[in-house]
């Protein structure tokens, strides 16, 4: 009888840390977030979210939705065409599970090429992420804030 009681303790622990399958699901998401991001690819982008989810932005009302999330990302393409991502680094920490839902911190920084001889965009971020791990099993991003980084605190390498 004791070995089924270290059973169900084992799998109550994992599902109470959120087990070690689970930070590594969110490192996963965390390559694929940072991917699509340096490849400006915004229906990539867009997957990665929940339909309800909510981006907060500095300076910028609470964009709520996916529809408007991808209003918004529309809108920002649009005003520089021709821009590329030239680097984008990005490093999490502080991961925290519970079930199906977790949370992390990041620093972000993010280099964008502009046309036209125009010097590129640098900019350092901080972003708190919610996450939620959706019945097909994939993590979405629920809620994101941002704010300004300082450039001593951006990811190296």
């Amino acid at each position: 009888m004791a070995r089924p009681f270290c059973l169900l303790l084992a799998a109550a622990l994992a599902c109470a840390t959120g087990g070690k399958g689970a930070r590594e699901e969110i490192d996963a998401f965390n390559q694929s977030f940072a991917g699509v991001t340096r490849g400006m690819d915004t229906p990539a982008l867009l997957k990665l979210w929940e339909e309800d989810g909510v981006s907060l932005l500095p300076e910028t009302a609470p964009i709520d939705g996916k529809p408007q999330i991808a209003a918004y990302i529309e809108r920002v393409m649009a005003s520089i065409p021709g821009a590329r991502m030239q680097d984008f680094e990005l490093r999490c920490r502080g991961i925290e599970v519970s079930g199906d839902w977790a949370s992390e911190w990041c620093d972000e920084q993010q280099v964008v090429a502009l046309p036209g001889g125009r010097p590129p965009f640098v900019g350092f971020g901080k972003m708190l992420l919610v996450l939620h791990r959706g019945a097909d099993g994939a993590w979405r991003l629920r809620r994101e804030m941002w704010n300004q980084g300082l450039s001593d605190a951006a990811p190296k390498g």
